[in-house]
């Protein structure tokens, strides 16, 4: 690495003000002090804002180098190289390691944040902190439609002593029905529409100390958070205000909670002109779009193809994301939607049970279990192909692969950090996912230089997820 230059970057993060010294507290407790290559550490504040300074120094004493972490929306990393050839890996990791602990930090700090999202003139709901119940839905009929297929397999069992030899079909049309149905399943699952009329969701997020949030709660319960939406809402949207920490003071003052201008941030998120720009670069209509206030990041996409698409987006993805990296998720469902994705996966796995039933069935009686378990690995193996073109094909058509990598790594910096921390990286190839590796994808992503000159986004991801796969074999 070249000497004598400093290196800058910087990290998107949804903390507040009020968050930001216990940041660099946690980055020093979780990761400076465990490492004794690591010294000079210092929190100070530097013109209004808290700052993390600290030097990493090589055990063998060739190179060390200064890091300034300044705080901010976003926070601003420098790292200050001398004289000495400092590693190139040395730097990336360290670069990935700061992300990651921002990310943990942000989870954490998600414990202590009241979050409320609204539609205008839709109707007011609580939000959900977990994916069970309708999200579950989301899963089988946009995503792996593993537990779809398990619960076929039961079913199967229990027709064929009634059908025959026509079970298999009887079930596999009864599940194509629900497949050509799933644009509607998944419309149903979202609690808000949004249209071109009605296209913005606003969200506020009110951090606070963990203590405060105890005893507020311990005080009022948990029911109390839906009373306050409604109170804010009517305060501000439904007479045409924004919302904002002058109104929602008002009415949070009313259950003894002060708010803080430090601890509170307000966005509006014009979904359906993002949705719209990436239908757009798609050439076609504007799916239905729906809203569930979950706050797990997640987008899904359904619908046997572009005339009877619908996608799903969480608020927790508009919490995380930027605009720039929401349209390339929205990308990714596109994508999906127009390949017709659903009836691609539904017509690899119903190929496979009714060959299973007509001609393998020898082969199940004696491998049984272990059938099972390769045909599955087989399957979903050929999944992550489809997975695979649909970031190739949102990177292409929109342009920004790199939003969408950095996406990525903030919706699944958790499988992130385990893909770095895993003993073998082979189980996620070979695992019941349609989706390839985190890091495969991420690595894939920032790599491209010239999308645009892709001209078959398939035959590429098949290519360069048997490449990914063979070269963890040769290690």
């Amino acid at each position: 690495m070249p000497s004598d230059k400093n290196f800058s970057l910087t990290i998107d993060t949804e903390l507040s003000p009020i968050k930001f010294k216990g940041l660099l507290e946690f980055i020093n407790e979780a990761y400076l002090k465990k490492d004794n290559s690591y010294n000079n550490i210092q929190i100070y504040d530097s013109d209004g804002a808290p700052t993390l300074s600290f030097i990493k120094v090589d055990p063998e004493h060739k190179w060390s180098f200064n890091i300034i972490v300044r705080t901010g929306t976003p926070i601003s990393v420098t790292i200050g190289i001398k004289d000495e050839p400092v590693p190139e890996s040395v730097i990336e990791k360290l670069k990935d390691d700061l992300f990651l602990l921002v990310q943990l930090f942000e989870e954490k700090a998600r414990r202590s944040t009241i979050y409320f999202a609204w539609v205008e003139g839709e109707r007011i709901i609580p939000e959900r902190y977990s994916t069970k119940g309708k999200s579950t839905v989301i899963r089988i009929f946009s995503e792996s439609m593993l537990l779809f297929y398990v619960v076929f397999i039961i079913a199967s069992v229990l027709l064929f002593s009634i059908f025959g030899l026509y079970a298999p079909i009887i079930l596999v049309t009864f599940q194509l029905i629900l497949v050509l149905l799933s644009g509607k399943i998944i419309e149903r699952t979202g609690e808000w529409k949004i249209t071109k009329e009605n296209p913005k969701v606003t969200i506020l997020q009110y951090q606070l100390p963990i203590e405060d949030i105890k005893d507020f709660f311990k005080q009022h319960g948990q029911e109390v958070l839906i009373k306050i939406k409604k109170e804010i809402y009517d305060k501000t949207l439904l007479q045409g205000r924004p919302v904002d920490c002058d109104a929602a003071r008002e009415v949070f003052s009313k259950y003894n909670l002060q708010c803080l201008h430090e601890g509170m941030s307000v966005k509006t998120i014009n979904v359906y002109e993002i949705v719209k720009k990436g239908a757009e670069k798609f050439n076609i209509k504007v799916p239905k779009i729906v809203v569930s206030p979950i706050q797990v990041p997640n987008a899904a996409a359904a619908g046997p193809g572009p005339r009877f698409g619908t996608m799903l987006i969480t608020t927790g993805l508009l919490i995380q994301l930027k605009e720039d990296e929401i349209l390339g998720v929205v990308g990714h469902e596109l994508s999906h939607i127009k390949g017709r994705d659903t009836l691609a996966f539904f017509g690899l796995m119903s190929s496979e049970f009714i060959l299973r039933f007509y001609i393998f069935y020898p082969l199940l009686m004696l491998f049984g279990i272990f059938y099972l378990i390769l045909a599955f690995t087989v399957v979903y193996f050929i999944a992550k192909f489809f997975e695979s073109k649909a970031d190739l094909e949102s990177a292409i058509r929109i342009g920004q692969p790199k939003a969408l990598a950095e996406a990525l790594k903030k919706i699944g910096f958790i499988k992130l950090l385990y893909s770095q921390t895993s003993p073998s990286q082979i189980q996620e190839w070979l695992s019941f996912e349609p989706h390839p590796p985190i890091y495969f994808r991420i690595r894939r992503l920032e790599s491209l230089e010239r999308p645009e000159e892709i001209k078959h986004p398939l035959l590429r991801s098949m290519k360069d997820n048997i490449l990914g796969f063979t070269s963890l074999l040769k290690k």
